[in-house]
């Protein structure tokens, strides 16, 4: 971990990050985890959780934005996917509406 790197990272877990996950985790098991200290970020690193975001203006790391992007287009396809599936757990228009949401955060982490 370096102390002198000014960069806003995005956790390697970019869609286990942030309020969202952890408010779901919440209301399924009936208690929130807590925030780690210390994350591996998309591009390596080892920073304090406070150096980090979730959102797509604020992370400043280009190696982490292009991992974020990634992410995200991989959950697109998956959620498709697993919407085509029999007796899938999601509709077509479920899978559809989470598929453009992924889709939109991958284009704003491109910078396009």
């Amino acid at each position: 971990m370096s102390e002198t790197d000014p960069h806003i990272h995005v956790d390697s877990k970019v869609l286990q990050a942030g309020a969202g996950y952890r408010n779901l985790v919440a209301s399924s098991l009936g208690r929130a985890p807590g925030a780690p200290d210390v994350v591996t970020t998309g591009c390596g690193l080892r920073v304090p959780y406070a150096m980090t975001s979730i959102r797509p203006e604020s992370v400043t790391c280009l190696a982490c934005r292009e991992h974020a992007r990634r992410e995200h287009l991989r959950y697109a396809e998956q959620v498709e996917r697993l919407s085509r599936m029999p007796g899938a757990p999601v509709t077509g228009d479920q899978a559809a509406k989470a598929a453009r949401w992924a889709r939109d955060l991958a284009e704003r982490f491109s910078g396009a």
